[in-house]
């Protein structure tokens, strides 16, 4: 009986057009640090608006009010290693740095774990479990520092209320007489340990709080 077959032709022209097409997917597979830290932080900044639009944090018998804007806040570990965290100083009782408790953070919509760490704590405590992983951007990403400018200039936190509009230095707001509004562009820069991977830079806009990419605008 005649049994049909590939042939050895068949067969190696298979193994080829294979070779041909994992020799173009294989430079996709490659991991790209800068934009993976981008998208990240990008989401978190729009991910704190979110916050804020859904959660009206205003409170007209109290004129401390302007302090428990969600925000997102950059920090230290020690050893100077770069973290983030999200929440609202609830209780008004964080002080001019604007800090927050773990019970006031953001729960991390992918993992559901707080979005909170203690500035100078050692990061390396965080591999625990117990709070978000994404927020050690320097042992995510490799990033090592961050400056901010333009209407954030020496600011490490950014604020939204209830329209999305962004505030600045209202940490220790006595009054609510919306003067932490933020006048002018901010501007985060972000580099990187390895020399290789141009800086960051994320933009937020003043009035609307809109964040982008610089170079990436439609991001």
């Amino acid at each position: 009986m005649k049994r049909s077959a590939f042939t050895i032709i068949e067969l190696v022209m298979v193994i080829v057009v294979l070779g041909i097409l994992a020799a173009l997917a294989l430079p996709r597979l490659d991991r790209d640090i800068r934009q993976e830290a981008a998208d990240t932080i990008l989401s978190n900044i729009r991910y704190t608006q979110h916050l804020a639009l859904m959660d009206n944090k205003q409170m007209f018998n109290d004129e401390d009010w302007q302090q428990r804007y969600w925000k997102i806040m950059f920090g230290t570990c020690t050893g100077s290693d770069k973290f983030f965290m999200i929440g609202s100083d609830d209780d008004m009782d964080g002080g001019s740095s604007g800090y927050f408790e773990k019970d006031e953070s953001a729960i991390d919509p992918t993992n559901g774990k707080p979005m909170f760490w203690v500035n100078g704590n050692d990061c390396s405590n965080g591999s625990d479990g117990t709070v978000s992983n994404q927020i050690f951007i320097t042992k995510k990403f490799g990033i090592t520092s961050f400056t901010f400018s333009g209407g954030c200039a020496d600011i490490q936190y950014i604020g939204f209320d209830h329209l999305g509009r962004p505030h600045v230095g209202f940490a220790n707001s006595s009054t609510p007489d919306q003067s932490s509004y933020m006048y002018d562009d901010c501007n985060i820069a972000f580099n990187f340990s390895n020399a290789s991977i141009d800086p960051l830079t994320i933009t937020i806009n003043k009035e609307t709080g809109h964040a982008f990419i610089v170079g990436q605008e439609n991001s």
